[in-house]
Order: C-alpha cells, then structure tokens, then sequence
C-alpha cells in the first residue's frame, strides 16, 4: 500500500542529511542520474529519478504525469498555475520562475524542490461568482471533481479566451462595431433571381430617417450603391430641406430600422440581408442614419487583463509526452499484443428490490467505435445480489482483441442486468438458461468509459463508474448503449457504483496511443513494404478501365449516408483509396466505413489518408462530426473544412455543431475550440452559443462539458455578460409570473395577475433595456403592459409586448413558455430555415416563414409571434355557421382573404403567396414526418402567406387512437385550400394555378432530394442528444424513406406525385380530423 508523506519544509527539520548531498553535491558528483524529492502543493511527497540536466519545465511535465499515480492528485490545478521553490547555494529561499533553466544550474539544496501556488495569478472572486450565478453552475464545482482533464481543459480555455480578448481590444473602432452588432451579409455577392425580379432597372427604394427627428427621406438608388454613398445622399438632401450645415458624411453610419445592425462594410446595398429581406416581402428597406457616437460599444476597461505572465508562456500543454519519449518510460499501445481485459470488482447501491425477493444480476461489456462492436461483448456470471443492493464478482472480462488494435476513441460500455422469469419492459430479451424454465434479461443501469485518457494513455488501476437509469426509449437494438455519454452520474448519492480494475501490461513504461505524426510514419511503412500481389493493384489497370472505376465509385459517393456497402463496394474502395484523394474527395466517408477499426494497420492508413485529403464542402464535413465517425483525426478533418464557412452559414448549422459536441470522448476537442473562436469573435455567435448550452445545463451527463465551454466564453467576452445578465433577469421574472398565473384557474383573474406583478417596480427594471434572447438584433426599454396576455393553453404561456428601444421600430411580440420542450421545435424550424435557403438558392422562393424559436432553459424557451395571423380553426368558425361543419366549408378561407385584401391586385398577391407557401408546407411537413396537423396549428396572414406551428411530433411519430392512426394523409391539403390555390373558380379538371402549384411542389421535392445527405447528416448530429424521436438510426430511416433517396430523379418524381395524389383524394380525411378538433376545443384567437 502506497505510504503519503506530507512535508512543510519551514517546519521539517532536516537532521539526517545523507553524506552524497555535501556543499560541492553539484560539482563533485559524476553521475547523471538525480533523486529529487519534490513536496506537492496536496501534501504529498513525491521522489523523482531525474537527469541532472533537465529542465524545470520537463520536470513539472513529468511530475504532473508522475503525481496521477498518486492519492489526491485531482486537487492539483494545472501545472502552469504553481511554481517551484528551492533552498539555494546561499541557503536562501529562491522562486524559480524561469522554468527553462537546468537542474545542475539551479543546484536545489538536498535536492529538495517544493512546488507551490503562484501568487501573483489573478483570481476575481467576483466574476468567478458572476460566471457562476449567469452559466447555472458555481465555478466551486469544478474544482471540486478532483479531475486532471477539467483543471487542464480550464486552463487553456482561459488561455485561449484572453488571447482573443486581448486581440479585440486593439481592433479599430469598426471592428469593434461589426464584432459587437454583426451585420448579416448574403452568402453570394451575385443577386438571386427572386430578388432580382422585384427591382426595377435594378434600382432599390429606400426610406432614410435620422435619429430624434420626424422627417424621412425616400431614394430610388442603383442596388450597387454603398452605405457610404447612401449616407452622402442623405446628408445632402437633409442639408438642402433643413438649411443645415456641417455634417461630415464620416460622422453617421446606418443602422437598420427597430434593430441594432449597422451597416458599416463598404459593400453594395443588395447584398446586406435585410435589404434583400425587404425586397423579397415587397417592404420598402428602411434605414435610420445614425452619429458614430451614439453607437454604444464596449469600453476597453470592460475586460480585465490577464496576468501577462500567463500569456507570454503561450499555450504548452500542461500534460506532454515529450519527456516521457526522451527517458523511455513510455511504450506505444501498438507494441502491446495482450488481449484487452479488466477485472469486474462489484457494484454497490443498486437499487432493485433485493432485501424484498431474490435478485440475481450479471454485468455484459462491450467495446465500441463510432457506435459499431470492435470484437465480441463479454458477460460475467450470474450472482445474487445482497440485501444492501450490492454484490462481488472480483471477476476478469477478456476480449478477443489486442491492445494494439483498439482505437484511441474507442469505449467500454457496461450494462448491468437482472436475470428474472418474468420480462420487465420492451428492452427485455430472452436468455437461454434453462431449457425447463424461460428467463429474461432485463437491463437495470448502464455506464460508459473510455479506454484510453485524455493524455491519450491507456487506463490503468481502479475506476469507479457511477451508472445511469437505463430508459425506456433507448432505441439501440444491443442492450449495450455505446451512443450514451461516457461522464459518470454527478448524482453519486443515488446512482449505483461500478466498480472496476484495468491491469497493467508493462512494468514500468506508460502505454501510450501513437501521435498521428508517428501513425503515418508506420503506415508508410506498410505501403513500402506491401507486396503488390497482396491486394488488388490500381497501377496495372488501363486508363479506360481505371475512369469506369472511378465513376462507380462517384456512384457511390453520391450515396446517401445510410447506404449499407455491399462487401465488393468496400473492397472497391479501399482497393483505390490513393487515387480517392484526387479523384473522388467527396467519397471520404464512405471510404472511412470500409476501414477495420479493429485493426491498427488500417487505421494508420485511414490516418494517413485523411491527413492528406483535400478540403471537403461544409455539407460533407458536416456529416463527419456525427456519433459514427469517433476518430479524432477525422473529426479533426471536419473542423478544418468548417473553418472557412462564413457567420450566416455557421448561424444556421449552430444547433448541430453544439449538439456534436456530446459525441466526443473528452473535454478538449478542435470542435470546441472552433465554437469559442467564432464566438468570441461575433456576439451573435456568442449568443446563440451561450443559450444553447446554458438551456442545458440541467442534463448531468453534459453540465460539466457545457459548463466549462460557457465558462470560457464568459471569461473570453466579460463585456457581453452585462448584457447576458439582464437577460436571465428577464427570464426568471417572467418564470416567476408564470409560476402565479398557473395558479389562477379563471382567466380573467389570470390575466389581472400578470398584469398586477409585471408592473411591480422590480419587474419593470428586469424588463429595462434588454437585448432578446430570441434575436439580440432587437432590444426592449420597456414592456408594455396592457398588450401582455395569458393564452389559452395547458401550460398557460405568456404572450407578451415590449417597446423597441428605437423609437422608430415596431413594437416586439413574443411568446414566453414555462413548462414546455421547445428543442424539438427549434430542431423542425431550424430545418425549415434550411430548406428555405437550400429552394432560395435554386431560384425557388416558397415565402417560408421559419419563425424564432429559442430554449433558454428545462421546458423553457421564446418564440417570436407573427401579427396579423390567424388560425385556421379560427377563420373556419369565423365564416362558418356550425363548429361541427366549418372545416367541411370550401370557401372561408378565400372569403377571409378577400376581407383582408380588398382589391384585386392585393388578393391576387395574396393568393399567390398561399400558393408558393402551401407548396413549401407540404412539402416540408412530408419529408419530416410533421404529425398532429390540426387546425389550430396551421395558420396564414393577412398577405396570404400560409404557415404551420408547434412541432412536437416529427419523423413519421404520428398520433394514434385506440391504435389507428388520426393523421392518415402524407400532408394537408385541403378543399379549402385547393380552392384558394384556384382563385375560386369550380370549372371540372385542374387549373392553370393547381397545376403551377403542383410544379411547385415538385420543384421543391426535387431540391431537398439533391441534398438529402446534408439533411440526414444534420439530424444525425441529433442523435442521442435528448429529443425523443430522435433517438437512433432508425429514425434516420424516415427521412430516408421519404425522399426515396435510393431511386432515381424520374422514379422520386413519379413516386412524389402518387402521394400528392393520396394527399389531395383523402383530404376529406383531413377536413373530418378537424371537424372533431373543433367540436372538442374552444378556440379563441391569437
């Protein structure tokens, strides 16, 4: 058993100093070899075998490795936050802050070193308390876990965060200005189509108003014109109304009207997205010319500087093999060829009813790479377990696969279960035991690791894994869960303990996971020594022969990411996988579903291989960061090819990106580090970053994770975090208003309550100058009371107004939910935004309204209101006489619209606008599977524009009924509707107007059909993340299934047009679903 001393070397006394260390210790002794005793900042003493020509720095590195060895070493920080002390040849006490001088120059009296905490580094008890009340989790925590990879993640975070912090505050003043308040630019300087088509002689009307004045000025202008020359115009033309003088044009910019965007690049006006926004809604673009000094920015004094110290050592990573490879003391994993085994110890509070009936449990493993089994699983025996939920099995587990040939990111997934007669749940399956008796097994918890660490070294000694709950919903079709997160339960008080020992299979030497600089070294290696007769040889095949190969395999990269190779496709691939990188780049992920991952020659060509493939487009590298590609290398790859996507782009791809982030085994990845760049270099970024995270932070298996990601932005961007601050005031105010108006069953005594607190003083400086959460372009001084409302709902949402801080602007509506899960909404709606762009590029504008949906917090969340819409419910019973017959009546909804559009250039617009957005509809509800279509989720403005709501049921998750399905239809397509579509006009056969309907449709299906591998990459990002339906491969398949990705374009099309036929046959199925629906609920209006 290891003996810890602990030492105070101002109070040890130093008696019997052996005679070796003498006064000329260091100039007399020959040998090479040192011991050095070093007193750890825990209290534990640690002796140190070191070359007396090594540096400080390699002997912190070593020590740090050394001192994981140790009891208590999870209380040590990072290795750059201490410094050693010495007694020196003067016997005086001397820091040594210069960390690259020698041992033999230092000459450390009895060679004695202690290591303490430095005390110059700057520790802000306030802001780490800000950071810990903003992100939800006190900073106390983490240091709290004892964890080597937390402490050292933390730290070069901070490094990394005060690098970009310090760099912004030398921007210029513009700069600063597009950092705080980006401006969204279209991702092509050419003009789409769409756009184009609405200008006339491509000149754009614009309206200028300036600041705390009545008066606007309109300018037909060239769309090539620039802000800078917009605003000369202004200034001249005000100049000339107002007699006024002095106004240098470099004194104003542009701010877009009722937000805070400011359009400060000398760009032409087309291609600002709020330009080509208005041009596409027929909304003449408003711009409010503004003094540079009334913009508000972020002084300098607003962040705090680091300790310089800090900055100036740059970013050494705290845990290095470098030393390790110069001593020896390491051995790479591909030199070990034991089979890989680890010894079950027991498990303890296990909660299962055993002090009530006899319980007998065993506990089955296995080891898993991007979610596929690398050998066999392995299962201990059967033993019953003790009345105090824990039992003993002291009992090794070996696979039949070598050390040598488990992948770096590989891991071990544990699942515990109960042997019983009786089946528990549909994850139960059927164990032959007894041929008399039939029993079952019944998984109880489950618990993940990896076998490798964050220093890439293989575990060694005893583990303790704190398992989960295992659910119902896991979809996988193993009772293993290698999709679940491999962080212990935080909730150690209630989860039961698994505990396990990995062996050692060196003496003395760390086994460590090779560099990828040396797995290229040795797949050179192979590749020279390769005979080829051994495997097929690209080299001796014609020309003519080669290309016919090549195009197969473009076949084949065109694939969709679920198509199952056939084995002579993978021998295909990997046959040709040189000629690949030039040829066919794009065919990269198929390639890397033909490595063996269990073997470690190919993985070292896949190493190789990746690293010298060609930059893939964002919607191929996409694909790579989801749960089946595991290797670090190729995620790596991923984010490299992301670097270059522009800030729009990034915005609509966020969700995935964060969601990727519970795909990685460790803290530290390139994707994370990728995220807080981009953040810390565009607050819109940021602020979408931070809520995505923080919304969940009460998930235990990603709070440390998300914790420590929003801790670094925090201390990266410590002027954003005032802004941050009022927000989450704002929320909790209104949580709280929430919690008071559920209590109230009347709606009317519902409503005076929320108006009666909401006007409370602390209520009203909450809601005082705040940046939306929904969209932080938009900000409020103050919430108009009298507008706000209880809606008529389980949940009893609040819709609330505010007052736009630009006196210019409209009024800001949203919807504040406190009980409801929006992550599956804002998933839907994200796709839409998605879809949208993806038709818009194609020339194909389908008026889609993806409006703002945000969750901020468990079941809590923001989303935007569209004025001027009604429901569908509500406009059938407005022109109806009956509930029961409204939704049969063909012509209230063309009626409605006639009321809203009184001549026939309006309703003809309108009509138009129905047209393009119900074919957009239709066809998004059916490729996503977008269940419980009623009429109270579909809604149109007063424009036309048609519109559909509320999305808690995706992929085909329809609703049933005493087990027949309600929803019956590939989507809804009602008489109603085809009689707008037809401008009400009742001749026999289709009109001009369905069929370009029709057309449309088509044209849209067509479009997601080109790019149904970005769309199943997007929602395989999702997997396993949390949403319900989104659960499993399986769920992929609906998708898959729906854009009839295997035919082709004439079988899709074909295909397409036979469910547009069933849809519009059977929507009288529809129209009877929501006769019901509306007989059931009361509808009120929105």
């Amino acid at each position: 058993m290891l003996e810890i001393q602990y030492f105070d070397v101002t109070k040890k006394k130093m008696d019997n100093i052996p005679n070796m260390y003498t006064y000329n210790f260091w100039t007399k002794t020959p040998t090479e070899v040192v011991e050095l005793t070093c007193l750890m900042p825990n209290g534990v003493v640690i002796p140190f075998e070191s070359n007396r020509n090594i540096t400080l720095a390699d002997i912190k590195e070593d020590l740090w490795d050394e001192a994981s060895k140790y009891p208590l070493h999870g209380i040590l920080k990072d290795s750059q936050s201490y410094v050693f002390l010495c007694i020196n040849s003067n016997a005086e006490s001397e820091e040594l802050r210069d960390e690259s001088r020698r041992l033999c120059d230092i000459k450390p009296f009895c060679s004695v070193l202690k290591i303490v905490e430095k005390e110059d580094i700057k520790v802000d008890r306030n802001l780490d308390s800000q950071i810990g009340l903003l992100i939800g989790k006190g900073l106390h925590e983490f240091i709290a876990l004892k964890n080597s990879e937390v402490n050292d993640f933390r730290w070069k975070m901070r490094l990394l965060g005060d690098e970009i912090a310090l760099g912004r505050q030398k921007k210029s003043w513009t700069e600063k200005v597009l950092y705080q308040f980006p401006s969204r630019f279209a991702s092509s300087p050419n003009i789409p189509k769409n756009i184009e088509s609405r200008l006339k002689d491509n000149n754009i009307v614009i309206v200028i108003k300036f600041e705390n004045a009545d008066t606007s000025y309109t300018f037909l202008v060239s769309h090539t014109t620039t802000p800078r020359q917009l605003v000369v115009l202004a200034l001249n033309k005000r100049a000339n109304t107002l007699t006024l003088r002095d106004e240098r044009p470099r004194d104003f910019t542009l701010k877009v009207c009722g937000q805070e965007e400011y359009l400060l690049s000398d760009l032409p006006l087309i291609q600002f997205s709020y330009i080509q926004d208005c041009i596409a809604k027929d909304i003449i673009p408003t711009l409010v010319a503004i003094s540079i000094n009334n913009i508000s920015i972020y002084k300098d004094h607003d962040y705090e500087d680091p300790d310089s110290d800090i900055l100036s050592r740059g970013t050494r990573p705290s845990f290095s093999t470098l030393t390790l490879r110069k001593k020896g003391k390491y051995t790479y994993s591909w030199n070990i060829e034991d089979e890989f085994k680890f010894n079950v110890n027991g498990i303890s509070r296990l909660n299962c009813e055993a002090a009530h009936r006899t319980v007998e449990v065993g506990l089955l493993a296995g080891l898993f790479h991007g979610g596929k089994s690398l050998c066999e699983s392995q299962r201990t025996k059967d033993i019953v377990i003790q009345s105090d939920g824990s039992c003993e099995w002291e009992e090794v587990l070996r696979f039949d696969i070598k050390i040598r040939d488990i992948p770096r990111n590989t891991r071990l997934c544990c699942v515990l279960c109960e042997i019983g007669k009786t089946s528990k749940g549909i994850k139960s399956r059927k164990l032959v035991k007894d041929s008399k008796q039939e029993y079952f097994i019944n998984p109880l918890c489950w618990a993940n690791t990896t076998i490798y660490d964050f220093k890439s070294q293989l575990k060694t000694g005893a583990m303790t894994l704190y398992t989960w709950a295992y659910a119902e919903d896991i979809q996988n079709e193993d009772l293993l869960h290698p999709l679940g997160t491999v962080v212990s339960n935080p909730h150690i008080d209630r989860a039961a303990a698994l505990m396990l020992t990995f062996p050692t299979y060196t003496k003395d030497q760390i086994i460590l996971y090779p560099s990828p600089e040396k797995m290229v070294e040795f797949a050179t290696k192979l590749c020279e020594s390769r005979e080829n007769s051994a495997e097929f040889d690209p080299t001796i095949i014609s020309s003519s022969d080669l290309q016919q190969y090549i195009d197969q395999l473009q076949l084949l990269a065109d694939r969709d990411p679920l198509h199952e190779l056939h084995e002579q496709e993978r021998k295909t691939i990997w046959s040709l996988r040189q000629q690949c990188i030039t040829k066919v780049p794009t065919i990269l992920t198929k390639l890397l579903q033909c490595v063996e991952w269990n073997d470690h020659k190919e993985v070292a060509e896949a190493t190789s291989l990746v690293l010298r493939w060609p930059k893939l487009p964002v919607e191929r590298a996409l694909e790579l960061l989801d749960y089946a590609y595991a290797d670090q290398t190729v995620r790596s790859f991923a984010v490299k090819c992301l670097k270059d996507v522009s800030d729009e782009d990034l915005s609509l791809f966020l969700l995935q990106l964060v969601q990727a982030l519970k795909h990685e085994n460790y803290l530290s990845c390139e994707l994370t580090e990728f995220l807080l760049r981009r953040a810390l270099n565009n607050q819109r970024i940021g602020h979408f970053l931070f809520w995505h995270l923080r919304s969940e932070m009460h998930v235990g298996s990603v709070s440390v994770r998300f914790g420590l990601i929003l801790e670094a932005y925090c201390r990266g961007s410590q002027e954003h975090m005032r802004a941050l601050f009022k927000q989450m005031e704002c929320l909790d105010k209104l949580g709280s208003a929430c919690d008071q108006v559920k209590q109230r069953k009347d709606r009317k005594i519902a409503q005076q309550c929320l108006h009666d607190y909401i006007k409370e003083a602390h209520c009203r400086e909450a809601f005082f100058n705040v940046m939306s959460p929904l969209n932080p372009s938009f900000r409020w001084s103050s919430i108009k009371v009298d507008k706000c409302r209880v809606m008529d709902s389980k949940m009893k949402p609040l819709c609330l107004a505010f007052q736009n801080v630009d006196p210019y602007g409209d009024d800001v509506y949203l919807i504040f939910k406190h009980g409801d899960d929006l992550r599956q909404d804002m998933l839907t709606l994200q796709m839409l935004r998605i879809m949208d762009k993806l038709w818009k590029n194609e020339d194909l504008d389908l008026r889609m309204n993806p409006y703002g949906c945000i969750s901020t917090d468990n079941r809590v969340g923001l989303i935007e209101v569209i004025l001027n819409a009604e429901t569908i419910a509500n406009i059938q019973k407005e022109k109806g006489t009956f509930p029961a017959t409204a939704a049969f009546r063909r012509g209230s909804l063309l009626a409605w619209l006639k009321d809203h559009n009184h001549t026939e250039k309006t309703l003809n617009k309108a009509i138009e606008e129905f047209t393009l957005s119900c074919a957009g509809y239709c066809v998004a509800t059916y490729v996503l599977g977008i269940a419980d279509r009623h009429s109270d989720n579909i809604m149109v403005k007063k424009t036309g524009q048609l519109f559909h709501v509320d999305f808690g049921h995706i992929l085909g998750h329809f609703k049933e009924k005493f087990g027949i399905r309600r929803e019956r239809v590939p989507f809804v397509l009602t008489n109603d509707f085809v009689h707008v579509i037809n401008k009400g006009q009742t001749k026999k056969g289709q009109a001009l107007e369905f069929q370009r309907f029709q057309n449309y449709c088509e044209q849209a299906f067509l479009v997601l059909r080109k790019h149904g591998s970005l769309i199943l990459s997007l929602f395989a990002m999702m997997i396993s993340t949390g949403l319900p339906e989104l659960s499993s491969e399986k769920d992929l398949n609906y998708l898959r299934d729906t854009l009839v990705l295997e035919m082709s374009e004439i079988e899709a099309q074909k295909h397409f047009r036979s469910k547009f036929d069933e849809a519009l046959c059977n929507s009288w199925k529809t129209s009877l679903n929501w006769a019901s629906h509306n007989m059931a609920k009361s509808n009120k209006t929105i």
